[in-house]
């Protein structure tokens, strides 16, 4: 009887370092939806989604609806206007001035001195000296530093032209004058007169006027107002119109009178220091002008 073989197999363990663990491929990227994919996609995305869209869609329609209409409009308005004139405002224009008589309370001139010396120092120490004297003396009288301004300072040199020699300097000139606001009028005479008493030699501009002339002014401009507004009532019922607003309104002030004022020559810094001008201030008119354009229908 034949003996058969038997064969045995040796199993091969295979080592954990041996074999590389197998990953899949993974599929590509989705691409992007494209416009239409993705309106696709929010209206079969729910309930909610689609209320949020055709809300949206309403209020685009509503909002192209109210812009055509008002292009429609206006191109109408454009076309029913063309070769029209346009329309003029119904408009009446009246004026009026009105005058308050007031009684100035200052009076403004100007004293000064005029000297000539060989030198500049020369004609400069005796112009101080008359000008210095001067200012003391406005202020015995009351006139307030701040009321009083030196208005110029000049220094010119004086030349004498001959044939033989031509152009000679001979010396040179300092003019200063000083502005005084005179507050108290009773004293205007004897301010003038200190040119006289100091020896200023140049007295100019005496100006009587008001202090706080806006008062007036108003005073004016009311007196203007209601005599505008007589015309405007008496024009409606003459005309039968009816007076609907103001479309414009000016008004500009008119130049007073000012009484004139009388002086006596010899207190102008000629000797007559004792003697002083007779000043009346007198009255000046405050007035004022309006004008008032109306609509009427």
């Amino acid at each position: 009887m034949p003996v058969s073989k038997k064969t045995t197999r040796t199993p091969i363990t295979s080592s954990p370092i041996s074999q590389p663990t197998y990953t899949p491929p993974q599929p590509p990227p989705s691409p992007p939806l494209k416009p239409h994919q993705q309106m696709r996609s929010l209206l079969h995305g729910g309930e909610f989604a689609q209320k949020i869209f055709f809300t949206l869609l309403a209020i685009l329609l509503v909002y192209v609806i109210f812009w055509v209409g008002t292009v429609i409009r206006n191109n109408i308005e454009v076309y029913y206007h063309i070769g029209q004139a346009d329309r003029q405002e119904r408009t009446i224009s009246l004026d009026a001035t009105a005058k308050v008589t007031a009684t100035p309370d200052i009076a403004m001139t100007t004293l000064g001195m005029i000297v000539t010396g060989k030198t500049v120092a020369e004609a400069q120490a005796a112009n101080t000296a008359v000008m210095n004297k001067l200012t003391a003396k406005l202020a015995e009288l009351g006139i307030a530093s701040e009321d009083m301004q030196t208005t110029n300072y000049n220094i010119y040199p004086q030349y004498n032209y001959t044939s033989e020699e031509g152009r000679i300097l001979e010396g040179y000139e300092v003019s200063q004058s000083v502005s005084v606001k005179i507050r108290d009028l009773e004293k205007a005479n004897q301010v003038i007169a200190l040119a006289g008493e100091v020896g200023a030699n140049s007295v100019s501009g005496l100006q009587f006027t008001i202090d706080d002339r806006e008062v007036y002014l108003e005073e004016a401009r009311m007196e203007a107002l209601k005599k505008v507004y007589t015309k405007a009532q008496a024009l409606s019922q003459a005309l039968g119109v009816r007076i609907v607003s103001i479309v414009s309104y000016g008004e500009y002030e008119t130049s007073g009178d000012v009484s004139p004022y009388m002086y006596d020559k010899s207190a102008y810094g000629m000797g007559g220091a004792e003697a002083t001008p007779d000043i009346q201030s007198g009255s000046m008119d405050v007035e004022m002008s309006v004008n008032i354009t109306f609509e009427i229908r």
